[in-house]
């Protein structure tokens, strides 16, 4: 492997790792809650498109509409069924939604697996054209996606925050939720729209992923956990900081296998990950508190 395609591994891997924490950081935002089912949601996103695809014979863009709208229903309904009312009668404690949550990673990882099976899925080419030499390196029609949809997703919510009162009333009901409601903002809506959002993140995220490498049943968990690394490591203080999160996060996953060996790569994300909860738990950008 050459250091091109080296690095054009990393700029895939960054911006797959990066989308998911900006959809962890998107409820996180909105709502204050850590949801743990972002690895889930692009996990389903994929296997519900290459599903309706090879199974069922659907059209490409059939698939990816009806992929989207399953994800944006079930980001939706965890907020809905699960975390809402388990938070109203824990009297606003997060612990047990967070177990609540935890649980159905599980359960939508082994529905999806009862539904498509648990055989790998080829991924979805959603657009296709002939690789490009860049230097002895190709260029693919994956990595072109995921980093076309990277630029979109990151820059209409940064632009999004900075310049419209959805934006302002997100961070407002994430800060504070009882103030929030005081100055008469709908924090329920607020909070479902954070969550609907970062599954339409999180399922582009998966589709675009997986039309390289395809997808199966059980790697939601795996992608919940890198994303949320991701988050950690980026820190919550701008809506780039998990893109720089998912960069460190891509050089474990690239660099440590081509000089080490691909046994160490987890190793590696492991020691990155305990050297940022043990000196610098806030990331690297700190997400300023407003008063």
């Amino acid at each position: 492997m050459t250091y091109v395609q080296l690095s054009l591994s990393v700029i895939e891997l960054t911006c797959f790792f990066g989308l998911l924490g900006l959809a962890y950081l998107v409820v996180l935002e909105g709502s204050g809650f850590f949801n743990l089912a972002i690895g889930p949601y692009a996990m389903m996103g994929a296997l519900s498109v290459s599903g309706l695809v090879i199974n069922q014979g659907l059209t490409l863009w059939l698939a990816l509409v009806i992929g989207l709208v399953v994800v944006l229903l079930l980001a939706g309904s965890t907020e809905l069924l699960v975390v809402r009312p388990i938070e109203r009668r824990s009297g606003g404690a997060e612990f047990p939604a967070l177990v609540a949550v935890a649980a159905l990673v599980f359960g939508i990882s082994q529905g999806a697996g009862l539904v498509f099976g648990r055989l790998p899925l080829p991924g979805q080419q959603v657009v296709s054209f002939p690789a490009i030499d860049l230097a002895g390196a190709f260029v693919s029609a994956s990595l072109v996606l995921i980093v076309g949809f990277a630029i979109v997703a990151f820059g209409g919510l940064t632009l999004l925050a900075r310049t419209t009162a959805f934006g302002r009333a997100l961070r407002a009901a994430g800060d504070n939720r009882e103030a929030a409601r005081i100055l008469g903002l709908r924090v329920d809506r607020i909070r479902l729209l954070a969550f609907i959002v970062s599954g339409g993140i999180a399922c582009g995220a998966g589709i675009a992923f997986a039309s390289k490498g395809g997808v199966s049943y059980d790697v939601g968990l795996h992608w919940a956990l890198l994303g949320f690394l991701a988050l950690v490591i980026g820190g919550t203080g701008s809506w780039l900081a998990p893109l720089l999160g998912g960069f460190i996060l891509s050089i474990t996953q690239v660099i440590v296998p081509f000089f080490i060996g691909g046994e160490f790569a987890d190793y590696a994300v492991l020691l990155f990950a305990l050297i940022f909860f043990g000196f610098r738990p806030q990331g690297l950008y700190v997400r300023k508190v407003r008063t």
